[in-house]
């Protein structure tokens, strides 16, 4: 059964969730595949201290793994922000033809923000995009989960500070 991007993205959105829940920047991403989801997840780079643990290069590989191809022709990824300069370079390298994504980046985007790497026409590839689905709570998860960290570092600053007050 093929659901609306709506949907689609909804279930990239649980991914997001999943990712808030274990202190991850809330991202998730899916491929759907001939309307059928065959990859999903969420940021991982703090709990597995790597730095390219992205969602979308997460879900590309699961991807490749369940197809047993490295080109994902055919597919459509869904992410909840605008994908990065790394990742863009993923879904370019996998040759995605289309990418609908929730929120911009606007300190790292790659696909409108700060660069149009996936509809640059000097590339051997290039994406459909469709932007702006579940903006609204796309941005309001991640906007939630930066100002709770900020307060939470602005505590054990507080708390840092008091504690070597009592030691003097």
């Amino acid at each position: 059964m093929i659901l609306t991007d709506e949907e689609y993205m909804a279930i990239a959105f649980e991914e997001a969730q999943k990712a808030a829940e274990i202190g991850e920047v809330p991202i998730g991403a899916i491929i759907v595949y001939e309307g059928e989801v065959i990859a999903r997840a969420h940021n991982l780079r703090e709990a597995t201290r790597n730095a390219v643990m992205h969602a979308e290069l997460m879900a590309i590989q699961e991807a490749c793994t369940i197809q047993n191809r490295w080109r994902l022709e055919d597919t459509t990824l869904y992410v909840t922000l605008e994908p990065c300069p790394m990742c863009a370079g993923a879904i370019l390298q996998s040759r995605i033809p289309r990418v609908v994504y929730g929120a911009r980046d606007h300190k790292a985007g790659s696909v409108h923000s700060l660069y149009n790497l996936l509809s640059d026409n000097r590339l051997n590839h290039e994406c459909d995009i469709t932007e702006g689905i579940l903006q609204q709570q796309c941005s309001q998860l991640l906007s939630d989960f930066f100002k709770a960290l900020r307060n939470r570092k602005k505590e054990e600053k507080r708390l840092r500070k008091l504690k070597d007050s009592q030691e003097e």
